[in-house]
C-alpha cells in the first residue's frame, strides 16, 4: 500500500486517526473504494462519489447503524465517519463462507428481521444504487410495495425504454392483485439490497452485510433477492432461517413476486432483458 495524500487527509479529518497507507479497491459500480491502513493498526474502507445525490452516504450510514442495533443479527461494519461525499466503515477482510456459517447467517438474518420496524417504510427516502428510493410509510405491505417499489420503477423503466407498454400493463395488473397475493405480517427490519455482492464472508467465515438500502418491509424481500442473484450455500441459509423463524405458508410461490422490485431496478439501471424478465415473472401471478 502507498499513501494518496488527498484521500488520507480527507479520511483523517473525518475520523481523527492518522492514515499511514491507502490502496484502491476494485468492485463497486457506484462508489470509488479505497482501503485505509490506520496508525492504530486497524483497517478501514472509504467510499467516495463525485457530486453525490443529497444525503446519499448519510442514508447508507443510517441503515448500517439501524441494522447494527440488533445484537444477534447479521453483522454490519461499524460506521467510522460520514460526510456528504464519503463514508468510512470498518474493513472486513474477505474470505470464503462454509455451509455451517451459511446456517449462522440464516439465523442471524431471522433475528434482524424479527427486530422489526416502526412501519412499512422509513423516516426518510434513500437510494438503491444511485436511484432514489421512496420510503414514505404506508399502512400495509401491499400498499407500500405497490406505490413505493413497483409502480415508480415500472414507470421509470417505461420512460427509459426498458419496459414496453404491454409489459408495464402486466406489472399494473399484478399491482392490483397484491392485497390478495401477499400475507399480512408486521414490518421486518430489512437490509433492502441483499444480493450476493452485498454479503461479505470474512476470513473467519462469518458473513457480514454491506451497502444496505434499509427500511421496514416484508421479510420475504431479502430472501427473494438472495435467491435472484444466488449465494453460496443458499439452501442452508434458508433452512436455518425457516427453522429459527418459520416463513408463511406458500412463501416459495411468492419469491418471484418479491423479485419484481430488483428486476425493475435493474431494468432502470441497465436495460437489457431485465424489463422483459420482470414482466414474464409478473405474468405468473395473473
Amino acid at each position: 500500500m502507498t499513501r494518496q495524500s488527498a484521500i488520507a487527509r480527507r479520511a483523517e479529518a473525518l475520523i481523527g486517526s492518522a492514515v499511514v497507507a491507502t490502496a484502491p479497491v476494485a468492485g463497486g459500480d457506484v462508489s470509488t473504494a479505497t482501503k485505509l491502513r490506520l496508525s492504530n493498526g486497524t483497517t478501514a474502507l472509504m467510499k467516495t462519489v463525485a457530486n453525490p445525490p443529497e444525503q446519499f452516504f448519510a442514508r447508507e450510514a443510517a441503515g448500517l447503524r439501524w441494522l447494527g442495533e440488533v445484537a444477534d443479527g447479521v453483522p454490519v461494519p461499524e460506521v467510522l465517519g460520514v460526510d456528504a461525499d464519503c463514508l468510512i466503515i470498518a474493513w472486513v477482510d474477505p474470505g470464503r463462507g462454509s455451509a455451517d456459517e451459511a446456517a449462522v447467517l440464516g439465523r442471524r438474518l431471522a433475528a434482524t428481521h424479527s427486530a422489526g420496524a416502526p412501519g412499512f417504510g422509513a423516516d426518510a427516502d434513500g437510494y438503491i444504487g444511485r436511484l432514489p428510493l421512496p420510503n414514505r410509510t404506508a399502512e400495509t405491505w401491499a400498499e407500500f410495495y405497490a406505490t413505493r417499489r413497483l409502480l415508480p420503477y415500472a414507470k421509470l423503466a417505461l420512460d427509459r425504454g426498458a419496459l414496453t407498454t404491454d409489459e408495464s400493463a402486466t406489472i399494473d395488473r399484478v399491482v392490483a392483485r397484491l392485497t390478495d397475493l401477499v400475507p399480512v405480517e408486521p414490518p421486518a427490519r430489512l437490509h433492502g439490497d441483499l444480493w450476493n455482492g452485498n454479503v461479505v464472508w470474512a476470513t473467519d467465515g462469518v458473513a457480514w452485510t454491506i451497502d444496505p438500502a434499509a427500511y421496514g418491509g416484508h421479510r420475504e424481500v431479502d430472501l427473494a433477492m438472495l435467491t435472484l442473484f444466488g449465494l453460496p450455500h443458499l439452501q442452508r441459509v434458508v433452512d436455518a432461517y425457516d427453522e429459527a423463524t418459520p416463513l408463511a405458508e406458500g412463501w416459495q410461490d411468492r419469491v418471484g413476486l418479491h423479485q419484481l422490485f430488483p428486476l425493475l431496478v435493474h431494468a432502470c439501471l441497465f436495460g437489457g432483458g431485465y424489463g422483459a424478465r420482470a414482466a414474464q415473472t409478473a405474468s405468473r401471478y395473473l
